[in-house]
C-alpha cells in the first residue's frame, strides 16, 4: 500500500518539532502539519517565556546534536534549588553536586529553543513542513490513516502509516480518535513574567509555596529571573491590573529579600492551570504525545520535560520497529510504547498533583508534616538524590537518547 508519508505529526510546536528532529535520520518520511507559519528567527526579548529543561532533557537534545546550538544562544544553568513554605520553618536545598551532575537543569527562552528546532528541521530532507495548514478532518479507522488539510485555500488529503498528535491540550487528533480526558481544574492561573533582581541570582532557582499557590523564580541569563506565580483565579485580574511598581511590591512581599530588591518587570501573561489525564494514549495508527496526552501543574517544571521523554521513547520504538521491518502503525507496537511511558507519566502526574494538594492546605497538622518532610529531605542525602533523579528525568529505565546514545 502506498502512503504519502510514513508519519504525519499534527502540531509543529516544540514537542512535535523535537520528534521530527529525533527521527530525521531514520529513513522515515515525515510531514509536520502546523496552523501557524514559522516566524523568522529573531533575537530573544526581555519578555520571552521560558522553559525549565531538566538535566535529562539536556541529554536528549545533546544526543540529537542540538544542545550545542541551544547553549550557545543562552541557556542558563540551574545549579541549586531552594524550596520553602512561606511563613513556616521547612526548607530543602538541592545542589547539582549532590547528584554529581553539572546542573540540575537549564532555563531556556522558548523562542531560542523554537529557532534551533526550526533550523534543524529545515535541514532535514526527510521532513516536509505543511504550514500554515488547517486540519479539517482525520480518519483513523481504516488503512491508511488520512488527514484532510487546507493550505493556501486548497484542500488536500494526506495519508500516513502513523498519525502523531502533538497538537496541545485541545488536541484535534485526540478529538478525532474519540478519546476522552479527565480534566481537574486547579482554580489557579499562572502569572508569568520576567524580573531583574538587585542581587546576582548565582544560578539558584526558588520554589516557594504560598497560601494561593507556588511561586517559582528561575535564573536566566543577564541576571534576569523568570517568574511563575500561581494564584487563585479570583485574584488574577487584580494581579494583571497592577502597575509595574505595585506588582514588584507584592512579589517582594511574597518572595522576600533573598535577591534584594526587584528593580524591573516585563510583560505579564496569565495561563489557567489544570491536570489532564487522557483515557488512552494510543490507538491503531495514532499516538498522542506532549500536552495532547497529558498536562500537569507547572510546579517543579515537569510539563515539557515529560513531553520530551515521550519523544525519546517513541522515536526509539519507531526506529527499532523500522529496522525490524515492523508496521509502525500497528496497535501492538504502539502498546509497547505506552507500556514504557505509563509509569513515568503516572509518577509525574501523582508527584505534581500531590505537591499542589499538600502545600495548598491550611490544615495545621498537615502543614507541620509537610514542613518536617522538607527538613528531613534537606538533612538526608539519599532522599535528596532520589528527589533530584525524579525531577531531573534520570530515574527509572531511560531510553537511548536520555542516556546520551544515538538512536
Amino acid at each position: 500500500m502506498k502512503y504519502d508519508y510514513d508519519i504525519v505529526i499534527v502540531g509543529g510546536g516544540l514537542v512535535g518539532l523535537s520528534l521530527a528532529c529525533a527521527l530525521g535520520g531514520s529513513g522515515l518520511r515525515i510531514a509536520v502539519v502546523e496552523p501557524k507559519a514559522f516566524p523568522p528567527a529573531a533575537g530573544p526579548s526581555y519578555d520571552d517565556r521560558t522553559l525549565a529543561l531538566a538535566y535529562g532533557s539536556r541529554r536528549i537534545f545533546a544526543s540529537m546534536g542540538l544542545w550545542g546550538a541551544v547553549e550557545a544562544r543562552g541557556a542558563c544553568a540551574i545549579k541549586r534549588i531552594h524550596i520553602s513554605d512561606r511563613g513556616r520553618f521547612g526548607i530543602t536545598r538541592l545542589d547539582a553536586a549532590d547528584a554529581g551532575i553539572a546542573a540540575l537543569g537549564y532555563v531556556v527562552e522558548m523562542p531560542v529553543l523554537g529557532a534551533v528546532l526550526q533550523e534543524a528541521v529545515h535541514q532535514l530532507d526527510s521532513v516536509s513542513l505543511l504550514c500554515p495548514a488547517t486540519v479539517n478532518a482525520i480518519v483513523l479507522d481504516r488503512e491508511p490513516a488520512t488527514v484532510l488539510i487546507e493550505r493556501d485555500g486548497k484542500s488536500r488529503t494526506v495519508s500516513a502509516r502513523l498519525i502523531v498528535g502533538a497538537d496541545g491540550g485541545r488536541s484535534r487528533v485526540r478529538e478525532a480518535a474519540g478519546i476522552g480526558a479527565r480534566v481537574v481544574d486547579y482554580d489557579q492561573t499562572a502569572v508569568v513574567t520576567t524580573v531583574t533582581p538587585e542581587l546576582a541570582h548565582n544560578h539558584v532557582a526558588y520554589e516557594r509555596f504560598t497560601a494561593s499557590g507556588p511561586l517559582a523564580l528561575l535564573p536566566m541569563r543577564e541576571n534576569r529571573c523568570a517568574v511563575v506565580w500561581s494564584a487563585h483565579r479570583s485574584q488574577v485580574d487584580t494581579i494583571l491590573g497592577w502597575d509595574d511598581q505595585q506588582f514588584l511590591q507584592h512579589l517582594q512581599e511574597r518572595f522576600g529579600d533573598r535577591l534584594g530588591r526587584f528593580i524591573k518587570v516585563g510583560r505579564r501573561q496569565g495561563y489557567p492551570l489544570s491536570l489532564t489525564q487522557v483515557e488512552q494514549h494510543v490507538r491503531a495508527r495514532m499516538v498522542l504525545i506532549g500536552n495532547a496526552a497529558h498536562t500537569v501543574h507547572p510546579v517543579a517544571g515537569q510539563g515539557f520535560n515529560l513531553g520530551l521523554r515521550d519523544v525519546a521513547v517513541l522515536s526509539q520504538v519507531l526506529v527499532d520497529a523500522t529496522r525490524a521491518g515492523e508496521d509502525i502503525g500497528d496497535m501492538q507496537l504502539l502498546a509497547r510504547y505506552m507500556r514504557q511511558r505509563r509509569r513515568d507519566t503516572q509518577a509525574v502526574t501523582t508527584f505534581t498533583d500531590g505537591l499542589i494538594r499538600i502545600f495548598s492546605s491550611s490544615f495545621a497538622p498537615l502543614a507541620l508534616v509537610r514542613n518536617l518532610g522538607l527538613v528531613v529531605t534537606d538533612l538526608l542525602p539519599p532522599v535528596k538524590r532520589a528527589l533530584i533523579r525524579r525531577t531531573s528525568g534520570m530515574s527509572r529505565r531511560l531510553p537511548r537518547l536520555a542516556r546520551g546514545l544515538p538512536l
